[in-house]
């Protein structure tokens, strides 16, 4: 599939933060679609050795490796860095993807901790520095490499919908809880997903000359076994009336890493069905 067109990624390889993640395995399967070869990177290193074993019972000619990964600690990108180096493994795309998406319906949500006035910062400090702090370190170190190596590369910045709208926070409330009360999508969620869009447009210019591209996709909601009542309510505001599956976005990243979109840089991808046109 995409060889000798475009899309085709044989022989670039990919690294992906927060890969045993649900999304992360999806991107994963994309760029393995178009035949690169993926560096799975997470934290979790449990979940990240299950993902890879069944990308390889997948994809069972492809290249992948794992690597247990920090994104909030540069010692520890630094030391995947110099492992891959060490065996003249170039990252040629780096999908920065590793984030903490607080679950509002969680049983831990519901209190006052997940509102504004009462968001712990220590909250704040540990959930920016994954998802925006972590992409600036990898976008550092691996995209330093790019930008030196006289090839270029490719960053694409996983932000969401949430980068250009507001959370409608009625999606989240509780009946029979005073307002006070109510859980919220953290602030965390939209600062760090807008923030990204701001770090897009400055790598897409910073590093133009050196043959760096970036740019971000903005998925919407994707539909994993949510109650019915939320889906009913999030599906409303959408005008193709349904969340996404999770491999919607496949097509999406397929074009953003490869030669697909060669004059597009600093640009945000957003497809959410159509919910940030209202």
């Amino acid at each position: 599939m995409f060889k000798h067109t475009p899309f085709d990624l044989t022989s670039k390889t990919v690294l992906i933060t927060g890969a045993a993640g649900l999304l992360g395995q999806e991107h994963a399967k994309a760029v393995l679609e178009c035949h690169a070869q993926p560096i799975l990177t997470d934290i979790d290193e449990a979940e990240l050795g299950l993902v890879a074993s069944q990308l390889s019972n997948l994809y069972p000619e492809a290249n992948i490796r794992q690597f247990v990964m920090d994104v909030t600690d540069k010692g520890s990108v630094i030391n995947v860095h110099n492992a891959l180096a060490s065996t003249d493994c170039r990252v040629d795309i780096l999908i920065n993807n590793a984030a903490i998406d607080s679950k509002v319906n969680d049983t831990a949500s519901l209190s006052n901790g997940t509102r504004l006035e009462n968001f712990p910062l220590e909250s704040w400090n540990r959930e920016i520095n994954v998802g925006l702090t972590g992409a600036l370190t990898c976008t550092q170190v691996f995209g330093s490499e790019m930008a030196n190596n006289g090839n270029g590369g490719v960053i694409v910045n996983i932000a969401s919908d949430l980068s250009v709208i507001s959370p409608y926070q009625p999606l989240y409330k509780k009946s029979g809880l005073p307002d006070h009360l109510q859980p919220v999508k953290p602030v965390t969620y939209s600062v760090i997903k807008t923030g990204l869009i701001g770090l897009t447009r400055y790598v897409a210019t910073y590093w133009a000359s050196s043959g760096v591209r970036c740019n971000a996709l903005s998925p919407g909601g994707i539909f994993t076994n949510q109650s019915e009542s939320f889906v009913e309510k999030v599906t409303s505001l959408i005008p193709q009336s349904r969340m996404a599956n999770a491999n919607e976005y496949h097509s999406a990243i397929q074009f953003l890493c490869s030669n697909a979109s060669s004059y597009m840089t600093g640009q945000n991808l957003i497809i959410d069905g159509g919910r940030s046109c209202w």
